[in-house]
């Protein structure tokens, strides 16, 4: 399984920008996915995760009502959609597969990750 994280870029506070995580492997439909974030000097932080159906999603609580996360079996692709983006929304965003298939909420949880997209939120 290999992950590729894109569409991270600048904006300022109130902007919106849309992540999208583009996964190989002909059993993508099988894992979960989630998007971790990470700053410097800290741990992964838990952003957002779906089911590998696309059935169930969860949010942590700073994101809930302001992400969206959603897939596309059929491309292979997790999206997250940021909209009202905060200055500590800023971040380096990861997306990871979790082959469980469980979508939780703990990094160490996660199989495989992609590589990490730049989110810049300016106030």
């Amino acid at each position: 399984v290999q992950l590729q994280a894109s569409g991270g870029g600048s904006v300022q506070a109130g902007g919106s920008l849309r992540l999208s995580c583009a996964a190989t492997g002909d059993t993508f439909s099988s894992y979960a996915v989630g998007w971790f974030r990470q700053v410097p000097g800290k741990e992964h932080e838990f952003v957002a995760a779906v089911s590998w159906s696309g059935g169930n999603t969860y949010y942590a609580d700073s994101v809930k009502g302001r992400f969206t996360i959603s897939r596309d079996n059929a491309e292979n692709t997790v999206y997250l959609q940021m909209n009202s983006l905060k200055p500590e929304d800023m971040a380096v965003y990861y997306c990871a597969a979790d082959l469980s298939g469980f979508a939780g909420s703990s990094w160490p949880l996660y199989d495989y990750w992609g590589q990490g997209t730049q989110v810049t939120v300016s106030s």
